[in-house]
């Protein structure tokens, strides 16, 4: 038995390695290759992945899984070695339904469609793309037909983001939430916007990445294992334990954008960073699934990085860094100003209450041109109309309207509910820590994170994918997911800001 695990860790070895390469490239894509390798890094990624699915279908590999069930059995569910060969054969049995061709197609064209983008949406030029990202979704529909017997053909995707889940599931969890987030959102938009111009001016780009990483460094972020460097839409990418890389983007006019990108992505980082070092080149390496990876990166930006007691203590550095713009803007104007409640086009920089808001409206249209119900040619007039009822902001153009976000545009469908998923659960995890130590609250008013970053580690982090989204949040907190304390921070915390 023994001798058929360490086959089996050696092929999944390999298939690790396959895999850091092909997101190595994706990452190089993002932040250094230029324009003309683009045609040439689709067919390259699309070369590897296809490698890298028919080395996890080969029937060897089955007859590793299929051998290794008592040997599963006998180390128990906890144990890393019935975790590897359970995560294997999750990837295996879903794996193996999937031409390893579709594989190479499904990166070829996501990769076309991605430098598409790049240029369609600064030329508010949705019709450049539109046929791009026709073919994403139906790619997608094609998918889905592997997997016979889904309520919804979003399913299978969604399932590959956040296991376990099905869009019944975050339907019914976003109709709850909603009920609750929309009195709150009409509460304070019904009031004087909270004035947040100091946000808005000039701000020196290398003095602006100076401060965030010095922040990211507090909270625990280790530079010796990863960098940060500049993309068109911030996201995080892990090689290995050893190298978790961030983006972020950078707006000289606006302070915001960098500044709490950074922080996002240090969250996302130090999630891969804190595996359990043995587990590197394993399946169990890195975050479970994206709503609890959101949960962290959420966690670290808004319920850390714009709260009250994290600017009493680091205001005064930020005022230093940047004298002309802040000195005369006290600490209470300042902190509810970043937190400032308004109907905004920008997913990305919209506030915590109306967040999910626009992630609802996403969610919605994958399900309804997924269903038939919408066609790819009616998103750009469906999501202006969607925008104005569901948020009260009608985008001028498609460039800040449709074309925003990367993620479909990417191949990236059935991902969105994960941030929502991970604003839940983020409330949860962040209250168990102070349950656990009630001394974070007044270590984050003297910049001191290693409690919190600790607890984190040792409830989350370390466990890597070993656990389900379910599993990991019951071990960690005690509760199921619910929406209880994510709704109880932000009343609590926008009830004291907006008087309510």
């Amino acid at each position: 038995m023994q001798e058929a695990y360490n086959e089996l860790n050696e092929k999944l070895a390999e298939l690790s390695d396959i895999g850091a390469a092909g997101a190595l490239m994706g990452w190089d894509q993002q932040v250094n290759m230029p324009p003309g390798g683009a045609e040439a890094r689709g067919r390259q990624m699309g070369t590897l992945g296809k490698i890298a699915h028919e080395k996890l279908i080969d029937s060897r590999v089955g007859e590793l899984l299929e051998i290794l069930k008592p040997f599963e059995e006998e180390k128990g569910y906890d144990s890393t070695e019935a975790s590897i060969i359970r995560i294997a054969r999750r990837g295996y049995d879903k794996a193996v339904d999937v031409p390893p061709s579709f594989t190479a197609k499904w990166q070829k064209v996501t990769s076309d469609s991605f430098e598409v983008w790049i240029k369609a949406r600064p030329a508010n030029d949705f019709k450049m793309v539109q046929s791009h990202l026709e073919t994403n979704f139906d790619l997608c529909k094609e998918y889905a037909d592997y997997f016979p017997g889904y309520e919804h053909p979003l399913d299978p995707m969604i399932d590959n983001h956040d296991f376990g889940m099905k869009a019944s599931n975050i339907r019914s969890i976003f109709s709850e939430l909603r009920k609750e987030l929309v009195p709150v959102v009409e509460a304070i938009t019904s009031q004087e916007p909270a004035d947040d111009s100091f946000m808005h001016g000039h701000f020196d780009s290398a003095k602006q990445i100076e401060f965030g990483e010095s922040i990211a460094k507090l909270y625990g972020y280790d530079f010796n294992r990863g960098r940060q460097d500049m993309a068109a839409h911030p996201f995080t990418i892990s090689f290995a334990i050893g190298d978790v890389r961030i983006t972020t983007r950078v707006l000289e006019d606006f302070l915001s954008s960098a500044l709490f990108s950074t922080l996002h992505e240090a969250g996302h980082a130090m999630y891969e960073q804190g595996s359990d070092p043995a587990f590197d080149g394993t399946v169990l390496r890195g975050g479970t699934t994206i709503g609890v990876h959101e949960s962290q990166s959420r966690l670290w930006e808004n319920i850390v990085g714009r709260s009250k007691p994290f600017w009493g203590h680091h205001y005064p550095q930020l005022q230093e860094k940047f004298p002309d713009q802040f000195a005369n803007v006290p600490l209470d104007r300042f902190y509810k100003g970043i937190n400032k409640v308004e109907r905004s086009l920008i997913r990305v920089e919209s506030d915590e209450v109306t967040y999910n808001l626009h992630v609802m409206m996403r969610f919605a249209f994958e399900c309804d041109v997924l269903d038939g119900k919408l066609a790819v040619e009616e998103l750009p007039e469906a999501w202006k109309d969607r925008m104005e009822s569901d948020i009260g902001a009608r985008p001028p153009d498609d460039k800040d309207g449709v074309m925003q976000d990367i993620h479909w545009y990417n191949g990236i469908i059935g991902y969105f509910q994960g941030y929502t998923l991970g604003n839940i659960m983020s409330s949860q995890f962040y209250d168990a820590a102070v349950r656990a130590h009630p001394e974070i609250i007044d270590e984050l008013g003297q910049g001191k994170y290693d409690t919190l970053h600790t607890w984190l580690k040792d409830n989350l982090y370390s466990h890597g994918s070993k656990y389900t989204a379910h599993e990991i949040l019951k071990k960690a907190t005690g509760q199921e997911l619910n929406i209880g304390p994510y709704m109880n921070y932000l009343k609590t915390k926008y009830g004291e800001l907006y008087e309510l």
